[in-house]
């Protein structure tokens, strides 16, 4: 048995700072096992360094701000992930703020910067009023909606995020699309080749599979959701057809 700690920071807002946006990504890899090739360190840079250095980003981008954001923003480094979504299900179940204060979730796992963003695929956003933000933001940004290119694999309650939405918080775990300058499909067969040689392998290390324009692009475009989430007048909400909107109770537990 080890104990591991989740890492977390608070920026208070405004006028509802006692209502709360949760930014998650989770801190844990494998760490040492089977070697291959005579390397047992799994590094996780993708899996989810990239994940947190982008977290860190918004949080000074929200820092930078000329004045403080309508509601307060959780920043949350959780431990975990890897063995069963541990760390952001303690979190959600005791939360370090007032049960119920938390209005959304934004989950950053593996964005998988690999190549130009040209499109994305918003996880989750179709099932609740988050969808209007990600349509916004997209447009500002030039880039494109796709849909999810892998429905089978249930993406969006594979992370972090999936502990939020069982506590009734709407949530959006934003993914890389597929579209390429020459093809809407373009990045399939990289993306294919990249998983097979580097997902949950020591490979995952810093090296020249990173392409840090896109970790820009993937940047702006999750403060500015996060933003405009936070901003609005109006918290997210469930569509009325989601089949996750029967854990909408969940989040007014005393």
């Amino acid at each position: 048995e080890i104990e591991s700690a989740n890492v977390i920071g608070v920026l208070e807002g405004g006028s509802l700072k006692n209502e709360y946006l949760i930014h998650t990504a989770h801190l844990d890899h494998i760490g040492i096992g089977n070697p291959v090739e005579g390397d047992s360190i799994y590094n996780g840079a993708h899996d989810n360094a990239s994940g947190v250095s982008a977290m860190l980003e918004i949080a000074r981008l929200y820092n930078q701000l000329p004045g403080k954001p309508k509601r307060s923003v959780l920043f949350a480094a959780v431990t975990g992930e890897e063995m069963g979504l541990l760390g952001s299900a303690y979190l959600a179940a005791n939360p370090t703020v007032e049960q119920g204060s938390i209005i959304a979730n934004v989950n950053t796992d593996m964005p998988t910067l690999i190549a130009p963003i040209m499109s994305v695929e918003p996880l989750g956003a179709e099932q609740s009023s988050i969808m209007g933000v990600v349509e916004r933001s997209t447009r500002q940004l030039g880039l494109t909606i796709d849909a999810d290119h892998a429905p089978e694999q249930v993406r969006f309650v594979r992370s972090d995020n999936y502990n939020f939405i069982l506590a009734g918080i709407p949530a959006l775990r934003m993914k890389y699309g597929l579209k390429t300058e020459d093809s809407e499909t373009g990045l399939d067969s990289l993306i294919t080749a990249f998983t097979k040689a580097v997902y949950h392998k020591p490979s995952d290390e810093l090296n020249d599979t990173f392409n840090f324009e896109a970790g820009r692009t993937y940047v702006r475009l999750q403060f500015m959701n996060s933003y405009m989430i936070n901003n609005a007048a109006e918290k997210p909400v469930w569509n009325e057809n989601s089949f996750f909107k029967r854990f909408k109770k969940e989040a007014n537990k005393p």
